[in-house]
């Protein structure tokens, strides 16, 4: 019988869905897309169990796509599948680390992962003591939770980062400044890391002074040739944050690569574009390389 794989996403039409649903059935999986908030769980005395429309789910792997805006609801739903012992790609864990912008900037620190200058403030009137120590303006003010370039800021003075500082905590948003790296104004550079290895990585550049590189706002991507530093760093950023599979995204600054954000749900139609490589398909010899290996783990303990 063919291993089951279920595909967590509320997108089934989203390319990089059928992308990863394609492959895994061409690699020998059964795959089934589930809307992850279709799902319920009960917990018991026996532990608990997930059913999807009256049905126990049973699968052998799971593959995690889960939004930025369901992170909570996701992550409980990957959490009681870790519970029954399957393969997945990536752990609850490992997503709570990549969205949270300031946990993920403090583990990488202490393993020696190069980021720029970061700053959380808890109080507006700290905000010019934010400024300088991470090089005056123009400074970088975001969320430490967000996505796809939503609630990063530009700006160009202390005043100017003291409202946007002032604004974020009214609504109970957690801001932080951050070193702006001129020399990588509008650019940085993603490796997307499979298992431990880097299988594509591409340079994306914004549109005129725009600010902002994401692909689907606008911004153009081409395939980039890492160096090992770069490679390195990439590897070693996404398995402090216990990645199977992360968009690690770099800023190519004076003093080498930095570390901007680790993406535990990349997309891939831009980097599959520019790269002409089949990021897909490396997902799904992953998963297949870690099935065996359960495999022969649950048969060498029956022996």
């Amino acid at each position: 019988m063919e291993p089951r794989l279920v595909l967590l996403s509320r997108g089934p039409e989203l390319y990089s869905t059928r992308r990863l649903a394609t492959e895994a059935e061409r690699a020998g999986w059964t795959v089934e897309i589930v809307d992850p908030l279709a799902l319920t769980i009960i917990v018991d005395e026996d532990g608990g169990r997930i059913f999807h429309k009256g049905w126990p789910v049973e699968c052998e792997a799971v593959l995690p796509r889960i939004g930025y805006s369901i992170t909570r609801r996701g992550v409980a739903i990957v959490r009681q599948f870790e519970q029954s012992g399957v393969v997945i790609l990536n752990s609850s864990q490992g997503i709570i680390r990549s969205r949270d912008k300031l946990v993920a900037c403090q583990m990488m620190v202490e393993k020696r992962v190069p980021v720029p200058i970061t700053a959380h403030v808890g109080a507006w009137e700290d905000t010019e003591r934010a400024v300088r120590r991470v090089g005056g303006t123009p400074c970088v003010v975001k969320s430490t939770e967000g996505t796809h370039g939503s609630g990063v800021y530009l700006v160009k003075s202390s005043r100017q980062a003291r409202q946007l500082v002032y604004q974020m905590l009214e609504r109970g948003m957690r801001p932080l400044v951050q070193e702006y790296i001129e020399e990588s104004h509008g650019s940085d550079v993603r490796a997307l890391v499979v298992g431990s290895e880097v299988v594509a990585s591409m340079i994306r550049k914004a549109h005129g002074s725009e600010f902002s590189s994401i692909f689907y706002l606008g911004g153009s991507v081409c395939h980039i040739e890492l160096d090992d530093e770069q490679r390195d760093i990439a590897i070693k950023a996404t398995e402090t944050l216990g990645l199977e599979i992360a968009g690690v995204d770099m800023l190519l600054s004076e003093r080498g690569p930095l570390v901007l954000e680790v993406n535990s749900s990349p997309g891939l139609e831009g980097i599959e574009a520019a790269t002409r490589s089949n990021v897909a398909g490396k997902v799904a010899e992953r998963l297949s390389a870690l099935y065996t290996c359960l495999l022969y783990t649950s048969d060498a303990a029956e022996e």
